[in-house]
């Protein structure tokens, strides 16, 4: 069975826009034309586009996205290649994900400060040693001074 770019775009949640642009880009040479030119997808080509939006997903540059297709293009014999390729990214993979668990931990120590039952008397504290390391440092304070007209 084959499918149009439409049809494509539908069922990946990519645009057109976006195939056509993969396309141009060299990462769809797997994806072959009918007699009427018009790219006929199969369902091996999707899961080669299920791949590349993976790629694409985690962080990996068009640029390499378009070696590892082509090593795949390559059949068997570019397994090393493609091993080594996948082996640098998910590296990447980790250390952004790590870097990721580290923010993620720094937001959730900020909510639990503001979800606290003290959070006004907290933001109040960590405001006030700013101010005065400030004053300490001889700097301007750049935190606004708003006053609570109900107080």
């Amino acid at each position: 069975m084959t499918y149009t770019i439409k049809t494509v775009a539908a069922k990946t949640g990519l645009s057109i826009y976006t195939l056509r642009f993969y396309d141009k880009q060299g990462l769809l040479p797997f994806v072959s034309r009918d007699a009427s030119g018009y790219r006929a997808f199969t369902d091996g080509d999707l899961q080669l586009l299920h791949t590349i939006c993976c790629l694409k997903n985690t962080g990996m540059k068009i640029s390499d996205i378009r070696q590892y297709i082509a090593a795949v293009m390559q059949g068997p014999q570019s397994i090393p290649q493609r091993k080594r390729l996948l082996r640098a990214h998910r590296q990447a993979i980790l250390a952004q994900q790590a870097a990721l668990q580290e923010n993620l931990q720094e937001v959730d120590m900020k909510l639990s400060i503001y979800e606290s039952p003290a959070a006004e008397t907290l933001v109040d504290q960590e405001l006030a040693v700013i101010q005065a390391e400030k004053r300490a440092n001889h700097l301007p304070n750049p935190f606004q001074q708003v006053t609570d007209p109900t107080k």
